[in-house]
């Protein structure tokens, strides 16, 4: 096995944990929260999809960004919504059935969307991107519809054993999204060093910071519902990102360490934001909206 292979294995697998933990709180009218409220599915869609990606596109054509850069941000503004988030989320006091729902929705949805946006990339900045949706479906159905599932089978059947295993299994998983990236952003250290005195750092955290006044702004009346739709635009899932910036620019490695270096750094930035926008309310899933 080489290293990239363990890289890719690790990710894989903290992704599929994050997710299994998520469904083992789940349950079926979690998954459909979205569904019964299409106005909200709407704002979700427009705030992470078109509001996101018409920023990362507007600043790669306007502004000399390094090449690993510009990637990085296409590829996270395409991106669904992050599993690694949904757990932060409930606990900054986000609805719990909003965030699963908008976790699933957001990835079904990436099989369409996706292929879209990269048809739009091409066409605005010329870099020839592509990624059949062919392509987006492998990661999709694994690293969130099979562990989704597998997790809300298990909180059926024994959900005394989903209770017990819930919060070791989201802890095992972040672990290993840990020990996935920390060895890529060692490896690439110095072509990412580089780009640090290219504005890396501070266009990444811009990108959340925006992202979670986006989210914030259209996550409708309640707070809880802003909690959550600001954390899932801030930040994206790195597996598809980085899957776009390999299959598009297979020798631009420094991108797939920026995307790794996103996923620290929109941590940290979600930080004040979150000390911000605490709430002490009735959990949410009481309110309808």
């Amino acid at each position: 096995m080489t290293f990239a292979d363990f890289v890719t294995l690790t990710l894989k697998a903290s992704l599929f944990l994050i997710v299994f933990a998520l469904g083992l709180r789940a349950t079926f009218s979690d998954v459909t929260y979205l569904l019964a409220r299409p106005v909200l599915l709407f704002k979700s869609i427009l705030s992470m999809n078109i509001v996101m990606l018409g920023l990362a596109l507007a600043a790669a054509f306007l502004f000399p960004l390094p090449l690993p850069l510009k990637i990085a941000l296409i590829g996270l503004a395409m991106a669904p919504v992050p599993p690694i988030l949904t757990i932060r989320q409930s606990k900054a006091a986000g609805t719990s059935s909003y965030a699963i729902s908008l976790c699933v929705t957001a990835s079904f949805l990436a099989v369409v969307l996706v292929p879209l946006a990269i048809a739009l990339a091409d066409v605005v900045l010329g870099e020839r991107y592509q990624m059949p949706a062919i392509r987006v479906v492998p990661i999709v159905l694994v690293s969130v519809i099979l562990p989704l599932v597998l997790g809300m089978v298990v909180e059926r059947f024994a959900p005394v054993v989903a209770r017990q295993f819930v919060q070791p299994i989201a802890r095992l998983g972040t672990a290993l999204l840990i020990l996935a990236a920390l060895p890529v952003l060692i490896v690439t250290l110095p072509a990412t060093w580089a780009l640090v005195g290219n504005g890396l750092i501070l266009s990444l955290a811009l990108f959340t910071a925006f992202g979670l006044l986006v989210g914030h702004a259209m996550g409708g009346p309640h707070a809880h519902d802003r909690v959550v739709l600001a954390l899932a635009t801030g930040a994206r899932h790195p597996g598809v990102a980085m899957a776009i910036a390999a299959y598009n620019f297979p020798d631009e490695k420094a991108a797939v360490a920026v995307v790794l270096l996103h996923v620290f750094i929109a941590a940290l930035v979600a930080i004040p934001y979150l000390k911000f926008a605490r709430v002490n309310e009735a959990p949410a899933e009481s309110l309808d909206t």
